[in-house]
């Protein structure tokens, strides 16, 4: 157990995370969302949270198992073409986790998505949230193109709305 890693959980609250991410951000995400879906038929989901809970910081649960929780929690996984992506940021440990499900993670490289998760990671550093957001969803939505380019008939299969846990 890191007990830093345990002091650093307890103290971040709801309000660290509304400050990160207040309601004019979410909603930019939320845009920015929704205009990537109108480029390929791949579906992002954004996630932020702000801490783990007690219980699973005694575990030992890192970022990367509580993004599969949340990628299966979500719903990411239940798309059409299995092209579903999940951003997640748990924000106490500044770690931010892409997981795509099996169509896309066929076509896409680890060192992709992991280049994209320390460009989103060192903005967060410096406290830029919105941009560092804004810029991992692009990286996403370019490889999405690439390999899921949009379609006539396209609908929408997964919410667009940050989900903020």
């Amino acid at each position: 157990m890191d007990l830093e890693r345990v002091l650093k959980h307890l103290f971040v609250t709801r309000w660290h995370v509304n400050r990160a991410f207040p309601a004019p951000t979410l909603h930019a995400i939320e845009k920015a969302i929704e205009e990537s879906h109108r480029a390929h038929i791949g579906q992002i989901r954004f996630a932020v949270e702000g801490a783990l809970h007690i219980g699973a910081l005694l575990e030992g649960t890192s970022a990367r198992e509580r993004a599969i929780d949340v990628f299966s929690e979500l719903r990411v996984w239940d798309t059409e073409h299995n092209n579903g992506v999940l951003i997640y940021l748990l924000l106490a440990d500044h770690d931010v986790e892409i997981l795509a499900d099996r169509g896309v993670h066929a076509r896409v490289k680890a060192g992709e998505w992991e280049a994209i998760c320390r460009q989103m990671e060192a903005a967060f550093k410096l406290g830029n949230y919105y941009a560092g957001v804004l810029r991992g969803i692009e990286e996403v939505t370019a490889l999405l193109k690439r390999h899921f380019p949009a379609q006539q008939e396209k609908r929408d299969e997964l919410p667009s709305k940050p989900a903020v846990l």
